[in-house]
């Protein structure tokens, strides 16, 4: 396992670094996650599993703090080891109190890094605030400050309110680090000096206290309160009683939720920024999730999808800036990670370069396609960038850290359907999966919502100014929509994409923008049935006329079959321009150059009454043969007491209930390890949903005339071959395709049939539609003879064509006690030589387990635990490339990739620099200082080689000899 693309499954806290420019986002199964530029990225894991509750990042360091829900603390390192940084756990710690104390004593709520870098603040639930070192997490027990210290200075009449309950926040004084800020969750705010460990001001709040935040010249700070209110304080050289500046509901009159975090951010001309979360009116948005951004006239209130979890703002960190000049807000949402540009106008979103919300609607299916032509992919860029028109042009802003991992070796797309009919290109060449172009389908059909509509239209006049932003949308207008299938030729840019209610789509790709009318045709798998009656959805209703596509892939022909069932299988053919699908009740062949059907064959068996139901009736379905089991055992207990109770026969009872639990048990599924295989009985449910489909060139009716075919796998063990005739390239157009069937083989053991392949006479897999013509592939061998490999869930059976007489066999289930859920042929290569290359079978099994297995011979050759075998989902959703790697989904927003190849590895691999802070608080940096060793041995400009050396010289001083002679002597070569 390699690196994990996607969005953190329920992130839980949130920080950031302006010293390292990294964020780190922290998840309730204790996972922290760092990223930096794209391509930065680091993640570790707490062994607890406990929700992660606050991340700090301890100042001018490459550390930081992590508060679990357990009450822990934990440091973490970013280290280098072999050229590169990792993340590491350094140290962990418990606050404990005085023995009999209660567990509040010590809750912790509130966590300050100091700017010294040597201790951490904590504030607790019981008011106290407690003082660590760094890194040793000691406690120096003489520096609590305590509520009773704290009170000492604070009129008598306000102390009865008993105002010391909670430490809510703490924060440094910005120009003076001897002094920190207390805010107690009752509305009391201190100044407490650390020297002198006494209150030089307090600030007496009446309301419920959120947050703190100071102004950067510590003349003001400013509080936030429970009842939707912030208040603006003044911080005086002199001991007179503070009074409220301003005290403002920028929401009100009416009652109001709390603001739980503000920004004051100062700028040039004088308008500061005020960025705060939340303070809406309760009664008519009380539930949206909202941060307002206010400055000058300016107001804009962005309203989120999902549950806001904490936001931060990029602004000027140097301490010689006179002011914050904010360029950036990032907020961390429970399903996405939004930035909104804050210099450009309208304050547009930013497009991340990591973290997508690949759920923004359901995954429902995956397609991966290897090593993509640099002229598609630029033409799908281009389609993708018109989309992006709205998005800021702004670079991305977290950018710490160097991403040194080699660039990828070819452009590889991975291709999600959703459920509200979309289509997503991902970038899948790297670490960092980045959306490319969305598809959307829904345009061909009539649903509920009007496309067009535009949800951020706002009224002149309206208010709260609110506008939504973000991707994520997990409402589909109707779940028919659903893409269930995909297939992209990379060499045509021919796509065809199936969905939910047996719609398929042909599409092609258009550079601009298109209105065209989409040819249809209906397929109807069961023309020669009688007494059949579909059950379940209906079919989509189509848009009459024309209807206009934006630049990218355009619809052409929409097949729809009927019963409008769930396409289950989708192969296409370029060359031949064929496209062929199948469902439960059968499969057929559709020609996209004429437009024309060329075939349909039913595959339902006489008893399958269960696949006429759809997905929606199954349930009922199902409760219906539970209750009819129950009834039975129930029927066979009466029965037999009624026997004992009479004068029948006792052997005849004992034999009446032995039969009765050997139909019981055989009715139950086995365990997979006690899994017999046997013969399974045609009457099974579902025996005739189609599997897989696939074409090939090769010899189906003797052994010297090769031609054109379509296979097709059923749920019961059937594999139907038919032959193609498919007229010259001169007559296409005029002669119609022709179909006729030439075997159909009947596994004995009746397992579902996942995969069908054809190998040539030297025994490779058939390449790809168009990939010889586009010289990526030999020809195949057509003078050896072909062999069939047929893939059921239970065994690899390899049968000699066109005899189809078996030749070998691997008994999976009968060796492994597992059966198949996927299957592909992957090319490895050697990492020692790239003259040596071998095709095998990657097979990922029902217990998570993958498996490599020679081809021709079906050899068994090594075994891999990858996914947990209770993941059901996670192996459903499991994808593999045609080089060895794969994605599978860990939660229903990221993709973990792995690689059973030692050549084909995509991982996180980057620095951070490590920086030394000497007494005068120039920053020295190991990393940089080398890299600019290896700038220096490009650079022609002597002078500036002279400048660099000499700068390397005094920082190797503060290091060990050997770190001075290896600068040295490289300095020396470059030279």
């Amino acid at each position: 396992q390699t690196v994990e693309h996607g969005f953190p499954h329920q992130p839980s806290a949130l920080g950031y670094s302006p010293f390292l420019h990294l964020m780190a986002i922290g998840t309730r199964s204790g996972a922290i996650k760092l990223y930096g530029a794209p391509g930065v990225e680091f993640m570790g894991l707490h062994e607890e599993n406990n929700t992660v509750m606050q991340i700090h990042f301890i100042p001018d360091q490459c550390q930081l703090v992590t508060l679990l829900d357990d009450n822990s603390l934990h440091l973490w390192n970013l280290k280098q080891h072999s050229g590169a940084s990792e993340l590491r756990e350094e140290n962990r710690f418990t606050l404990k109190g005085p023995p009999g104390s209660p567990p509040s004593a010590t809750q912790i709520t509130a966590v300050l890094p100091h700017s010294s870098r040597e201790f951490l603040y904590l504030g607790t639930e019981s008011g106290s605030i407690f003082v660590v070192e760094l890194p040793s997490f000691r406690v120096l027990e003489d520096r609590t400050i305590t509520s009773e210290a704290v009170l000492q200075r604070i009129p008598e009449d306000y102390c009865n309110r008993r105002p010391c309950e909670l430490v809510e926040a703490l924060r440094e004084h910005p120009k003076n680090p001897e002094q920190i800020l207390i805010g107690y969750s009752r509305g009391l705010i201190v100044l407490w000096d650390l020297q002198n460990y006494k209150v030089t001001h307090h600030f007496l709040g009446t309301q419920q206290l959120e947050n703190l935040y100071w102004q950067r010249d510590g003349s003001k700070f400013i509080s936030c309160h429970y009842d939707g209110s912030y208040t603006q304080w003044p911080v005086s050289s002199d001991n007179r009683q503070p009074e409220p500046l301003e005290n403002l509901v920028p929401y009100g009159p009416f009652p109001c939720k709390a603001i739980s975090k503000i920004y004051w951010q100062t700028t040039k001309n004088g308008l500061p920024y005020i960025i705060f979360q939340g303070g809406m009116p309760r009664a008519s948005y009380g539930d949206r999730h909202s941060i307002s951004v206010v400055h000058g006239s300016q107001q804009t209130a962005f309203d989120f999808t999902s549950r806001v979890i904490d936001f931060f703002i990029i602004f000027s960190s140097e301490p010689a800036a006179e002011c914050d000049d904010p360029s950036a807000m990032v907020v961390l949402a429970e399903e996405e990670l939004v930035v909104i540009d804050l210099r450009t106008a309208g304050w547009p979103a930013i497009h991340p370069p990591y973290l997508a919300s690949l759920h923004c609607s359901a995954i429902t299916c995956s397609h991966h396609v290897s090593n993509i032509p640099l002229k598609l992919w630029e033409r799908i860029i281009s389609a993708g960038s018109k989309q992006n028109i709205n998005y800021s042009t702004m670079p991305w802003p977290i950018d710490g850290g160097t991403n040194i991992a080699p660039d990828p070796p070819q452009r590889d797309l991975l291709l999600t359907g959703h459920e509200d009919g979309t289509v997503r290109f991902w970038d899948a060449s790297g670490v960092c999966l980045h959306l490319l172009y969305k598809l959307s389908t829904v345009r061909v059909f009539l649903t509920d919502a009007d496309p067009n509509d535009n949800m951020n239209t706002l009224g002149e006049d309206e208010w709260p100014p609110l506008r939504k932003v973000g991707t994520f949308d997990p409402y589909s207008d109707d779940p028919r929509l659903g893409i269930q299938k995909i297939y992209l030729c990379k060499y045509s840019g021919y796509l065809a994409v199936a969905g939910t209610a047996g719609q398929v789509l042909v599409m092609e790709l258009n550079d601009e923008e298109a209105e065209h009318v989409v040819d249809h045709a209906e397929a109807d798998l069961l023309q020669d049935q009688e007494g059949y009656r579909w059950k379940g959805h209906e079919k989509l209703k189509t848009r009459d006329g024309p209807v206009r596509f934006e630049a990218g892939f355009q619809p052409f022909v929409l097949v729809q079959c009927q019963p409008p069932a769930v396409i289950t299988s989708l192969a296409l053919h370029s060359e031949w321009k064929l496209v062929a699908f199948g469902t439960s009740h059968g499969f057929g062949l559709f020609d996209h150059q004429q437009k024309r059907l060329v075939f349909v064959k039913c595959t339902l068996h006489p008893s399958d009454q269960l696949a006429l139901e759809g997905p929606l009736s199954r349930v009922k379905s199902l409760k219906k043969s539970l209750r009819q089991s129950f009834r039975r055992i129930r029927r066979s207990r009466v029965s037999s007491r009624k026997r004992r109770g009479g004068t029948g026969n006792t052997s005849e009872v004992q034999e009446a209930n032995a039969k009765f639990d050997q139909d019981t048990l055989q009715e139950m599924e086995l365990a997979p390890v006690q899994r017999k295989i046997e013969a399974r009985s045609a009457e099974d449910s579902f025996t005739g949903f189609v599997r897989t489909l696939y074409f090939a060139d090769t010899f189906l009716r003797d052994s010297s005339r090769h031609c054109p075919s379509l296979w097709a796998g059923t749920n019961g063990g059937t594999v139907y071959a038919f032959c193609l005739r498919v007229p010259p390239a001169e007559r296409r157009m005029d002669e119609p395709v022709r179909a006729e069937q030439a075997k159909e083989i009947q596994l004995m053991h009746r397992a579902p049939v996942v995969s069908i392949l054809v190998l040539d006479g030297r025994s490779n897999p058939l390449p790809e539609p168009l990939e010889v013509a586009h010289d990526l592939s030999k020809s195949p061998d057509m003078q050896g003879s072909h062999q069939l490999l047929v893939v059921s869930e239970e065994q690899f059976k390899v049968f000699t064509l066109p005899k189809v007489s078996s030749k070998l066999k691997l008994k999976l289930t009968a060796l492994e006690g597992c059966r198949v859920r996927k299957v592909t042929v992957a090319n490895f290569g050697s990492s020692k030589t790239d003259d040596y290359s071998e095709n095998d079978l990657a097979v990922l099994t029902n217990l998570g387990d993958i498996q490599i297995i020679s081809l021709p011979f079906l050899k068994l050759q090594i075994r891999y635990p990858c996914i947990r075998k209770e993941d059901v989902s996670g192996i459903a959703s499991c994808v593999f490339t045609k080089h060895g790697q794969g994605f599978y989904l860990i939660s229903p927003s990221e993709f973990e990739r792995f690689s059973l190849s030692t050549k084909w590895l995509v991982e996180p691999r980057c620095i951070v620099d490590m920086p030394e802070v000497t007494s005068n608080n120039h920053v020295h940096n190991k990393a940089g200082m080398e890299n600019a060793a290896r700038k220096s041995r490009s650079s022609g400009d002597h002078g500036e080689d002279e400048r660099k050396s000499g700068r390397l010289m005094e920082h190797a001083l503060l290091n060990d000899e050997k770190v001075l002679k290896e600068i040295q002597s490289t300095l020396e070569g470059g030279r």
